[in-house]
């Protein structure tokens, strides 16, 4: 459980950009918001500071009521996760959960930026091979596919007894290849298979390393 901000800070959350989490605030305010993981300072100037997931999660706890309760933490993702398909419930098609995915992949590509020894952001990172479900769920989400749940059609990742490798599930064939093309864009090795009992075609991908 984390300690709830302290006034100011909740005044600086409530008063950034609804769409991209831009805060503006003193430099004390926003390096403490950072240090309790709620605020990214991006590395191009001009610098500004962003809301991460958990930001946002605080932002919206605001808008509803003065003296929020503190957010817990999922120790797998830190604050965030992605839709992997497959659920009984309806996805989450909020305007609240758009911005929190494109934080959530905003702060990716910078995690990317930061470990990558050339600062290159077209490749997965290490925190993507060790959540492999996650990270390609992630980035289908933050492209604006649709998972399957709820009944509704949509893409299922899951795991597969390969090392660092994911299957995509999609029932639809040109959805599938849209699948196959966005994750090829955000830097992994894609190949589609036909599962041998099934005949159902199948993504099956991998973190690229180089």
């Amino acid at each position: 459980m984390t300690r709830p901000p302290t006034a100011a800070q909740r005044r600086v959350i409530d008063a950034a950009d609804p769409v991209t989490g831009r805060l503006k605030g003193t430099d004390s305010q926003l390096d403490a918001l950072v240090k309790r993981g709620l605020a990214f300072r991006h590395p191009r100037p001009p610098h500004d500071h962003f809301l991460t997931p958990a930001g946002h999660r605080i932002r919206e706890t605001v808008e509803e009521a003065p003296s929020p309760a503190p957010v817990s933490l999922p120790p797998a993702t830190g604050v965030f996760s992605a839709h992997i398909g497959g659920t009984e419930e309806p996805a989450d098609t909020s305007a609240a959960r758009v911005r929190e995915v494109h934080s959530a992949w905003q702060g990716l590509l910078e995690l990317r930026r930061m470990t990558s020894p050339d600062r290159a952001t077209d490749r997965p990172c290490g925190w993507e091979r060790t959540h492999l479900v996650q990270a390609a769920a992630l980035a289908l989400e933050a492209a604006g596919h649709t998972p399957e749940a709820g009944g509704s059609p949509g893409y299922r990742v899951r795991a597969t007894p390969q090392p660092e490798a994911v299957a995509v599930h999609v029932p639809d064939a040109g959805a599938l290849r849209a699948c196959a093309i966005t994750l090829e864009g955000a830097g992994w090795q894609v190949g589609e298979y036909t599962e041998p009992r099934t005949r159902t075609r199948y993504l099956l991908a991998s973190p690229r390393r180089v």
